[in-house]
């Protein structure tokens, strides 16, 4: 794969420049999402809320898909971290409610913690370009 196959997009984050690392990197026919949370710029969204930290890091995930004009259709992994044990069916809930028609497969794990200790819920999908419905 020669180096021109490779595209990367930025969102802006902060820890992008600092760890040098890209919001989204398209390979041959993969795309990858990096680790999003609820943040948006400065504000964290659905503070004490994983059902909604795991909307709104799904729904960034998807929009850095789009940069590539790929969608929710399109993704063929999701792994999803969380700090509490407690939190599993409300995430569950909102990645069925975005993913359920797309099925695919799918990782939760409880860690530690997050860069903030505000942030519930991290996620990452991959995607498929020329994905198709069985």
């Amino acid at each position: 794969m020669t180096s021109d196959a490779v595209r990367r997009v930025r969102s802006g984050s902060p820890w992008e420049e600092s760890f040098g690392s890209a919001r989204a990197v398209a390979a041959g026919d993969r795309v990858l999402v990096a680790g999003t949370t609820a943040f948006k710029g400065d504000v964290l969204y659905g503070e004490g809320d994983p059902y909604e930290q795991a909307k709104v890091a799904f729904t960034g995930a998807i929009e850095a898909l789009g940069e590539f004009g790929l969608d929710a259709g399109s993704v063929i992994r999701t792994r999803m971290y969380l700090t509490h044990m407690r939190d599993v069916e409300a995430v569950g809930r909102a990645h069925k409610e975005i993913f359920g028609p797309v099925r695919p497969a799918a990782t939760l794990l409880v860690v530690e913690g997050f860069v903030d200790p505000r942030i519930l819920v991290e996620v990452e999908v991959e995607a498929f370009r020329g994905a198709v419905d069985p």
